[in-house]
């Protein structure tokens, strides 16, 4: 055969293989372009034509960002990582870090196409040292690719969380989560019934002390009184200076919102002036300790301590 004729047959294959029409992009390999692309902008051509016009009629940012994320792949092997894609078989990708020995894996747990709908979902591994981590929570993404006008686009993203409810890490935090918040609650709680007991103390203490200003009056000979009782009287028929009915009966036992109440000091004949306490009945029950006398002024102590009350307590605003 002459030369030329055998550099005409080689033009001519040449030729017609360039004429062969590519394969059309399906939707893993669209997948795969739009993140991990060399080429500016291809992270765009994958979206729906409406996402696309809207990002265009934006400010330009997003359009500048959507750039970035289309150069994926030259940043992370910037950064030491080698990542390579697969457009068929079980792995969709693979970052490994020759540092630190890890390995990162992204696997297509399905594939389903219907027409021109494709359903991809991924589920990510993690390894070290060749050994695969456990984790009991594990994420996947379902990406939606629909074709619109001869391109895959992706119009939706699933986000799913698969949570093993047996594993055993996920039994300790779990186990620890529990424990901080039944602490924090019973520690809350504890608060609001100390704070509730104080508030019906302070209560309890003004009734006292309006009760024996009001019975000093009533009773001017006898002047303030030592005796709960006196003060309680309720049933009789009658009001009388040992039963002056100014408070109940369950005040007058002294005890009242797990505190214990004492009436003292009563000085003089006439007496002149009276001291009241009310101290927890434990510690569990408040903090404070309240106290009052003539002056009708409440004081507290935050030792819970009668005699600091009664010696250096704080008026109460």
């Amino acid at each position: 055969m002459k030369p030329i004729s055998v550099l005409a047959t080689t033009l001519a294959l040449v030729t017609a293989t360039w004429a062969q029409p590519q394969p059309p992009q399906n939707a893993r390999q669209a997948l795969l372009e739009m993140f991990f692309s060399k080429t500016p902008g291809t992270f765009e051509k994958h979206l729906p034509e409406a996402t696309r016009a809207a990002l265009r009629n934006a400010d330009g940012q997003g359009l500048l960002l959507l750039q970035q994320l289309s150069l994926m792949t030259s940043q992370l092997n910037s950064q030491g990582q080698q990542l390579q894609t697969f457009e068929a078989g079980p792995t969709l990708l693979a970052v490994e870090d020759s540092r630190t020995n890890s390995k990162f894996d992204v696997t297509v747990e399905r594939d389903d196409l219907r027409g021109e709908a494709d359903e991809i979902e991924l589920s990510f591994h993690a390894y070290k040292d060749g050994q695969p981590q456990a984790s009991f929570v594990s994420p996947h993404l379902t990406f939606l690719m629909k074709q619109q006008t001869g391109i895959w686009r992706m119009h939706e993203i699933t986000v799913a969380i698969h949570m093993a409810l047996d594993n055993p890490e996920f039994l300790k935090e779990m186990t620890k989560n529990m424990a901080n918040l039944g602490a924090g609650n019973m520690s809350n709680l504890g608060a609001t019934r100390s704070s509730a007991n104080e508030a019906a103390a302070i209560s309890a203490l003004r009734t006292l002390a309006t009760a024996e200003i009001t019975y000093s009056v009533a009773y001017p000979n006898h002047g303030y009184t030592c005796s709960l009782w006196d003060l309680d009287g309720f049933g009789s028929s009658e009001t009388s200076e040992h039963h002056a009915m100014l408070i109940d009966s369950g005040l007058a036992t002294g005890k009242k919102a797990g505190y214990v109440f004492t009436v003292s000091g009563c000085t003089g004949s006439p007496a002149s002036t009276f001291k009241v306490t009310a101290v927890p009945a434990e510690s569990a029950v408040g903090a404070r300790a309240f106290c009052s006398d003539q002056t009708a002024v409440i004081r507290y102590a935050v030792d819970g301590k009668a005699a600091t009350c009664l010696a250096s307590g704080k008026p109460l605003n």
